[in-house]
């Protein structure tokens, strides 16, 4: 969910398929700063997943090969930004974006046992 002036301005869900939590979290970053580059230049992320915000802040070095692809995709799509910052927060405090994903393999699901 991307908000600004803490007024949902946009909203994105998507069956990814089997991947681990944190290229889940990655992917999920990559998706927001496309959509958010079209809508301003500075960005704040808020996310619960620590490795993500530690990584981005290079608190933690990125080993795992994937999220070293997805890292350098991040990286090209934080140049569309003036400014950007990352801040964890609780896991309770995202639980909307919990609801989201949850929402897409519900939906996936659904689909793929002829549901419409």
């Amino acid at each position: 969910m991307i908000t600004k002036d803490n007024d949902k301005i946009a909203e994105y869900k998507e069956f990814i398929g089997m991947k681990t939590n944190n290229q889940a979290e990655y992917i999920a970053l990559k998706k927001a700063l496309e959509i958010a580059s079209s809508l301003d230049d500075e960005i704040t992320v808020l996310s619960d997943s620590e490795l993500v915000i530690n990584q981005r802040t290079n608190k933690y070095k990125v080993r795992n090969k994937q999220l070293k692809l997805l890292f350098r995709e991040i990286s090209n799509l934080e140049k569309y930004f003036r400014i950007v910052i990352y801040r964890h927060i609780p896991r309770e405090i995202n639980r909307y974006a919990d609801s989201l994903a949850n929402q897409a393999i519900d939906e996936r699901i659904k689909y793929k046992n002829g549901g419409t």
